[in-house]
């Protein structure tokens, strides 16, 4: 069923975009992209891909996973989250735009079509090298490569150099990497995999970009926040980016504020952590105000 229905995606998009140039392979047109992230206002790239300002990526580098599931939660995406991971490069939070990319086990007929359209766009070398090339700065390269570990490796260390050359980011592959000591010497490349193995990439085939992919329990669309943290990806929609980004900061305050009452002996441990009254909801609200925050906290 899980092939039946990336089949029946890919045959989707393969069937349904007449439209010129490099939107060949598997790509939804601009038109499609736009249609199906309706609820994105904001600025695109030119292919249609949600473009999520990056003051906004910069306020969510202190957002944890908690914190952004209750908004997702609350917004109506359960679905939004996966963990399990091996990190390569672990560090600070990676936050980017997501661009994604889908692969199936190799059929030949098909395949012979891909590298076919592929060769008149103009794409150089093997299929996962393809995909490289459109990433922006900030971008996050996130592969559906179905979970494949044993020549289920979507790079090695030229690749990744590669890839960081472009975005400046990560990765992220439901499936594995290879050259694991060459990755970890392209410094602030950060890896999220299923596992390393030292075959390379075989008996797969490259059938989207920039189209809806399924990573474990998530759905993921390209124009997505990913943000990395211990315990794994949250694909953030891009219309929710900056309410996330709000509410993580809201929680940081109130643990800022709640830290200093206590230092201060002002409150107790029991006031700070149950509902505030109405009157330090208030004390809150101006000591966020002498510190030039816009965040407010509503009295109900």
């Amino acid at each position: 069923m899980k092939i039946g229905i990336r089949m029946a995606l890919a045959i989707f998009v393969l069937g349904a975009i007449a439209v010129p140039a490099r939107a060949q392979l598997g790509l939804f047109s601009t038109e499609q992209r736009i249609a199906f992230t309706p609820d994105w206002h904001g600025e695109r790239f030119p292919d249609g891909r949600p473009k999520v300002s990056d003051a906004v990526l910069l306020r969510l580098k202190d957002t944890d996973a908690e914190q952004a599931w209750d908004v997702l939660q609350d917004a109506g995406y359960p679905n939004q989250f996966e963990g399990n991971w091996k990190v390569i490069n672990p560090g600070q939070r990676m936050v980017g735009r997501v661009v994604t990319a889908v692969f199936m086990p190799r059929r030949p007929d098909v395949d012979s079509v891909i590298r076919e359209n592929g060769k008149k766009e103009g794409r150089i070398g093997d299929e996962n090298s393809w995909i490289i090339d459109i990433l922006q700065p900030g971008d996050v390269l996130v592969v559906d490569l179905f979970g494949k570990i044993k020549d289920g490796t979507i790079i090695g260390d030229n690749l990744g150099t590669a890839i960081f050359a472009h975005s400046h980011n990560g990765l992220v592959v439901d499936g594995a990497v290879r050259d694991t000591t060459g990755i970890q010497e392209i410094k602030g490349f950060q890896v999220y995999t299923r596992g390393v193995d030292p075959s390379a990439l075989e008996n797969v085939m490259l059938v989207g970009i920039n189209v809806p992919i399924r990573i474990g329990n998530a759905t993921v669309m390209p124009g997505d926040v990913a943000l990395g943290d211990p315990e794994g990806i949250t694909f953030i929609p891009p219309q929710l980016a900056e309410k996330v980004a709000d509410s993580s900061e809201m929680d940081h305050q109130v643990d800022d504020w709640g830290h200093e009452m206590l230092r201060e002996k002002k409150y107790t441990p029991g006031e700070i952590d149950s509902r505030w009254t109405p009157a330090m909801i208030r004390e809150f609200n101006a000591w966020l105000e002498q510190k030039g925050s816009k965040l407010r906290m509503p009295e109900k």
